[in-house]
């Protein structure tokens, strides 16, 4: 079984959305996945139709050894089962501070069903504590979700450093093995800019010892789209709400190049993703053809705009005169009366005090 932590102590950067389509992507592949939720939020459980409160046991019940992993596990479709979190799982990190071992509770776990399966993929909680740790023990694959800003460069340093820790002190086969650009929009420079850093930065470990040498920059991108943000509010992964968004194009293609990345070649399809990735996400022309314009093609669209232009200007002339009321008109049933101007207004009180007199 192929054991994967979709982990970023960032909130916000995509690792739910990865985990809960990446995992139906692979389900509908006919792969047998198991997704794992280790989020008190409960987001993934969430997304995948379940409700929180409705299953015995969860990953807290796994991590409190109260019940077994096999016996807490949701077939929730075909080829793909959830083990569920609550909002009891806040209070494991307290409950286990003085258990032996505690870091590898999961690793003991997973390791029961380990022949069972081919994919387990876990959505860990935006922190680097207990339930991080029994994550990345319990895995031999860590996928990084980025967003392509500065402030998310600033944590993948610490990021770094715990998943090297881990590495040396508790799993020794752990590995970053693929950084994700999520809400991924091409036409900013600063995307570019941060894509460039970080290959730069992978380029640069080759040959070293270090847990992300041989990690790979997915090629696929998930461009930014509004349907996977809605989504989850209907309890369904990107597949089922809306197959033919890009977002289900790209987590189609990233699961595809994770079950098999030697394989992975630019067929159509994904040549097509990465020409897409450099156009508008909302404003893509069903002609992929970018011919080159030149200087008389300007011209000649100018002359035929100030042309289309005086005819139609010439168009609403005629049509407002042929509107116009004429003096036998109907008038409207009620009219507004006209304000009487102030001097006249003045006058005719002077004309008044004198009567009076």
């Amino acid at each position: 079984m192929r054991k994967i932590a979709v982990l970023n102590q960032k909130g916000g950067v995509g690792k739910t959305t990865t985990v809960a389509n990446v995992a139906a992507a692979l389900a509908i592949k006919g792969q047998r996945v198991i997704a794992v939720d280790l989020d008190p939020q409960s987001h993934l459980t969430i997304h995948l139709g379940v409700d929180p409160d409705s299953f015995e046991n969860g990953a807290y019940e796994v991590l409190t050894k109260s019940a077994s992993i096999a016996d807490s596990l949701v077939n929730i479709r075909e080829n793909l089962w959830v083990l569920g979190a609550n909002i009891d799982l806040v209070g494991a990190e307290s409950e286990l501070v003085s258990e032996v071992g505690r870091e590898t509770i999961l690793h003991e776990a997973v390791e029961s069903i380990s022949d069972d399966y081919d994919y387990l993929i876990i959505d860990c909680p935006p922190s680097l504590g207990l339930l991080s740790l029994n994550a990345l023990a319990a895995v031999d694959e860590v996928i990084i979700p980025l967003q392509p800003h500065f402030l998310a460069l600033q944590g993948l340093g610490q990021l770094l450093q715990t998943v090297t820790l881990v590495s040396k002190r508790i799993n020794p086969s752990l590995k970053i093995s693929a950084i994700l650009f999520c809400m991924f929009d091409s036409r900013v420079t600063l995307s570019s800019e941060v894509k460039a850093d970080i290959q730069n930065f992978i380029d640069n470990s080759r040959g070293t010892d270090c847990p992300w040498a041989d990690a790979d920059l997915i090629p696929i991108h998930v461009r930014r789209n509004v349907k996977l943000a809605e989504a989850p509010s209907y309890g369904k992964t990107i597949f089922e709400y809306e197959p033919n968004c890009h977002g289900s194009e790209d987590y189609e293609a990233i699961a595809g190049f994770l079950h098999d990345p030697a394989s992975f070649e630019k067929n159509e399809e994904t040549v097509e993703i990465e020409e897409l990735l450099k156009e508008p996400a909302e404003e893509i022309m069903d002609d992929a053809v970018i011919e080159t314009i030149t200087e008389e093609d300007i011209t000649e669209s100018l002359t035929e705009l100030v042309v289309e232009t005086a005819e139609e200007t010439q168009r609403e002339i005629v049509t407002e005169k042929n509107t116009q009321p004429t003096e036998t008109s109907e008038q409207p049933k009620y009219q507004i009366k006209e304000i009487t101007p102030a001097e006249t207004i003045s006058q005719q009180t002077t004309e008044a005090k004198e009567r009076s007199r």
